[in-house]
């Protein structure tokens, strides 16, 4: 694997938006790479569709500082995806990746529930949550999170958005899980 610059893996996801492509990510914090199939790229983020095995698992928006090489996948899988319809399956709401704040105020507009997460090399450090986001401010957003039993926590997760690494919106869990949920409380 090569390690290449923030600009060198903005020019490599941009190129793979433009033509559609597969690209294998690897990141800072895990030995092992994703696939994504980029849809936008800003300076400081970039979200792709979740790519795994010929289906589209929803979308992933990801720091481009976390990211360590990105390699176009130009091969066989691409051709299966292409003939599988994968393309014609990708419908992403508008979201601004500007910054994280722009995502979450484009994320909060649209009102469904997301997964935020915070990865890392030291498993105590990493953090899961699963909610809808309430408020957003400045640094950091609320989100009203639900538990493994589908209830929906009494109070508000201030998360800081220094402390997120990814975010994952419509992926098969959220909509599966999402449809048992009671309606999520008003604030």
């Amino acid at each position: 694997m090569i390690t290449l610059t923030e600009n060198e893996i903005r020019i490599v996801l941009a190129s793979a938006i433009e033509d559609p492509k597969i690209c294998r990510v690897y990141f800072d914090y895990d030995p092992n790479y994703f696939y994504y199939f980029p849809i936008a790229v800003s300076k400081d983020l970039f979200i792709g569709a979740n790519e795994d095995d010929f289906s589209i698992d929803g979308y992933t928006i990801r720091r481009i500082k976390d990211v360590v090489s990105v390699k176009i996948k130009d091969d066989k899988c691409l051709e299966i995806d292409i003939a599988e319809g994968l393309l014609d399956e990708l419908d992403l709401p508008e979201i601004d990746i500007t910054d994280w704040h722009s995502a979450f105020k484009s994320l909060k507009a649209i009102g469904e529930n997301i997964i935020i997460e915070k990865e890392s090399s030291i498993a105590d450090d990493c953090q899961f949550a699963i909610g809808r986001i309430t408020e957003v401010h400045g640094d950091f957003l609320l989100l009203r999170e639900f538990d493994a039993e589908g209830n929906w926590l009494y109070d508000n997760t201030i998360i800081p958005f220094s402390a997120i690494t990814s975010v994952t919106i419509n992926s098969r869990y959220v909509r599966v899980f999402s449809k048992y949920l009671p309606p999520c409380p008003e604030i």
